[in-house]
């Protein structure tokens, strides 16, 4: 009604020669500048928190700050002074074989959870909301529990162990360098596995019924009916949640610094703990930076592969 009167009065302006003048009506009823007034807010608060920071970052990572000192301009030298050091390629290497075996957990174990809970008859509800808990859970938090449990003098773990006389010694969990390693990702494939479980299970409810009738028709078995109904299907689900998920295990900072900190012998490193001991701890805020944007073209890179996926998934189906 509004917009028939804001028309009219124009109509009538017009025949009798004179320009319509813009009023609060004429504005409300455009939908570039209520769009602009709406994300505007955001907008700003997104320079604030995401851009200034990055920006921030960048001119330290190019400079020789320290804390309490501004510095002055080096260019590419933390970059390259990082290459040549041997605590920085491994932490590389270990942020790699951190990110593709947690993920590759979490990809197999997410499945096979969401196809259990999608099996599920009784106390539906219940069951898919305990699931959730450990991604509920504040990190820090579920993580001191998971030190408690390995840590070497008092390890519930190794009491377990011992009492079911499966071994008769303590394991060093947390100061074995492998070890250390296996349980950090042990304990992030338990963080985050809920979120793909939960994600995969829509996935699997939005599945329409008929096919895997029709499917079972044709003598596809069960293993026939997924590999050839379900993870088709599934993909483009799959792409984003790995994509999510690459993102937060390969930038992970609380649980490797709880359990570990990043020992034993930098062996547990990864490109968050590295810059926060470097540009912190160390008071090299230059290098930290550095250490930081090594993370930018990466997941740039990763992002860049499993949109194709998606896109290449969607024109497929």
């Amino acid at each position: 009604m509004q917009l028939k009167t804001v028309e009219g009065d124009v109509a009538k302006l017009a025949a009798r020669g004179e320009a319509p003048t813009a009023g609060l009506s004429d504005f409300l009823v455009r939908d570039t500048p209520v769009a602009y007034a709406f994300i505007g807010p955001a907008f700003f608060l997104l320079l604030f928190l995401v851009a200034y920071p990055f920006v921030l970052s960048l001119w330290f990572s190019l400079s020789d700050a320290r804390v309490g000192e501004t510095g002055s301009f080096v260019g590419l030298d933390n970059f390259a002074r990082l290459l040549r050091s041997g605590i920085f390629l491994q932490t590389l290497q270990n942020s790699i074989v951190f990110t593709a075996a947690a993920l590759t957990l979490k990809t197999v174990l997410g499945m096979i959870l969401a196809l259990l809970l999608f099996r599920l008859v009784r106390f539906k509800r219940l069951i898919r909301g305990a699931v959730l808990l450990p991604f509920i859970v504040p990190t820090a938090l579920s993580t001191l529990v998971w030190w408690w449990m390995f840590e070497p003098l008092y390890s519930v773990v190794n009491w377990t162990l011992k009492s079911l006389h499966i071994v008769n010694y303590d394991i060093p969990w947390l100061p074995d360098p492998y070890l250390a390693m296996f349980t950090v990702i042990l304990v992030n494939t338990w963080r985050g596995l809920p979120f793909f479980a939960i994600t995969l299970l829509a996935g699997l409810v939005a599945i329409p019924r008929e096919l895997y009738e029709a499917a079972e028709s044709d003598g596809a078995g069960p293993i026939g009916r997924f590999w050839h109904v379900t993870v088709p299907l599934l993909k483009p689900v799959l792409a984003v949640v790995i994509l999510f998920s690459a993102i937060f295990t390969l930038a992970d900072f609380n649980i490797v610094y709880v359990l570990t900190k990043g020992g034993p012998f930098n062996m547990t490193h990864l490109f968050a703990t590295y810059s926060f001991v470097l540009g912190l701890q160390s008071g090299q805020i230059g290098q930290g930076a550095a250490v930081s944007l090594f993370l930018f073209p990466i997941l740039l890179a990763v992002v860049f592969v499993q949109l194709r996926m998606v896109r290449k998934a969607a024109m497929y189906d």
